[in-house]
C-alpha cells in the first residue's frame, strides 16, 4: 500500500506518517521548496505544493498512491484575515488542484485512488453546537470559507466517482503543535513559569469554548476513513467542549500552581474578529461507521503538552 501525505512536515503529518508506517505502508510526503522542517523518518520526499497543479500531478505520478491524505494548509485562522486571497488559493482552490490530479491519475492508470481531506470545524462558523455532518455550513472567517469551499469540492468529486472523503477535524493538539497556537502558548508559558520565570501569559478571550483532542487520535481516524468501504464525510471530535480558561486552569494545576490568575493577563487586541463562541462536534457517525473512539483524554493531552514543554525548558537550562 502506497500513501501520499501533503503537509507531511507538520504536527499531523508526523503522527499520520508514523501510523501508516506501522501499518506497513510505503509513505511519500509532499514537501514545498524551501521547507526547512524535517521530514519524518522513512518518508520519501516529493517536491510540490497546492498552489501548483503541475507539481501535484508530477508527485502523484511519482508515488502512484493508493491513498492521498491532504493535510497541507495555511493553518492560522488569524493569518487568514491578513492574507485572505492566499488562504483561499491554498486551502480552497489548492484542494481542487489535488482532487483533479488524483482523478486524472485514477482515470489514466485504472488504479483506485482514495483521498481524505483534512477539513475543519471552522466551516460551521456560528452554527449552534453540537455540529454534525448535516449542520449548515456558514463560516465566519476567511479560513473557514476556504475550508468550506474545499469541503464542497470533495463532495463534487465524490459524486463524479472519485473515492474522496472529508474528515471534519475539531481542534487537535499535541506536544508537536507550534507555539503560535494558543494551546502551546499556554503550556510553554506554564512550563517556564513553573521553572521560575516571572513572565505573564497574555491571552485574549478566555471564555470561548473548543472541542479539543489529541492529534494522534485524529490522524488514526483519517486512516480509518481512508479504509472505509464508502467514501463519506465524518466529524472527528471528542464531543465535549471546554473553555480556554479550562485549558489554562488544567495546565497550571498540573504543575501545582493554583493561583493562576496572577500569571495571566488579558489583552483585548488578541480577540479575533467574528470568532465562533463554541465549537463542539457530534462524532456519532465516526463511532458507528468507523468504530473510532478517541483514546487520549483532555487531561492526558494537557499533561503530555506540559511535560514536553517542561522537559524542553530543563534541557535549555542544562
Amino acid at each position: 500500500m502506497r500513501s501520499l501525505i501533503t503537509g507531511v512536515t507538520g504536527q499531523d503529518g508526523w503522527y499520520l506518517s508514523e501510523l501508516l508506517r506501522e501499518q506497513g505502508h510505503e509513505v511519500f510526503g509532499l514537501v514545498t521548496d524551501g521547507d526547512l522542517a524535517p521530514v519524518p523518518p522513512e518518508v520519501k520526499a516529493l517536491h510540490g505544493n497546492l498552489g501548483d497543479g503541475a507539481s501535484l500531478a508530477a508527485a502523484l505520478d511519482a508515488a502512484r498512491p493508493h491513498e492521498v491524505y491532504n493535510l497541507a494548509a495555511i493553518s492560522s485562522v488569524a493569518e487568514s484575515w491578513q492574507h485572505p486571497e492566499r488562504v483561499a488559493d491554498i486551502n480552497g482552490v489548492g484542494v481542487v488542484r489535488l482532487l483533479h490530479a488524483a482523478r486524472a491519475l485514477a482515470e489514466r492508470t485504472g488504479q483506485s485512488v482514495r483521498i481524505v481531506q483534512a477539513g475543519s470545524a471552522e466551516i460551521f462558523g456560528d452554527s449552534p453546537p453540537p455540529q454534525d455532518e448535516q449542520t449548515p455550513i456558514r463560516p465566519t472567517t476567511p479560513y473557514g470559507a476556504a475550508k468550506a469551499f474545499a469541503h464542497h469540492a470533495v463532495g463534487v468529486y465524490r459524486s463524479a466517482g472519485l473515492a474522496a472523503s472529508s474528515a471534519i477535524l475539531y481542534n487537535h493538539e499535541s506536544p508537536r503543535r507550534p507555539e503560535h497556537f494558543v494551546t502551546r502558548k499556554i503550556t510553554s508559558a506554564v512550563a517556564r513559569i513553573s521553572s521560575g520565570s516571572d513572565e505573564q501569559l497574555v491571552l485574549g478571550n478566555l471564555d470561548i469554548r473548543r472541542d479539543w483532542g489529541h492529534a494522534s487520535d485524529y490522524m488514526r481516524a483519517m486512516t480509518m476513513i481512508a479504509a472505509h468501504d464508502e467514501p463519506a464525510d465524518f466529524v472527528i471530535a471528542s464531543g465535549t467542549s471546554r473553555s480556554v480558561k479550562d485549558f489554562v486552569v488544567a495546565a497550571f494545576g498540573y504543575v501545582g500552581i493554583e493561583d493562576w490568575p496572577r500569571h495571566v493577563r488579558i489583552d483585548p487586541a488578541l480577540v479575533r474578529p467574528a470568532e465562533p463562541f463554541e465549537q463542539r462536534g457530534d462524532p456519532r457517525r465516526a463511532h458507528g461507521a468507523l468504530g473510532w473512539q478517541p483514546k487520549i483524554t483532555f487531561e492526558a493531552l494537557v499533561a503530555a503538552m506540559v511535560d514536553a514543554d517542561v522537559a524542553a525548558v530543563r534541557s535549555r537550562e542544562s
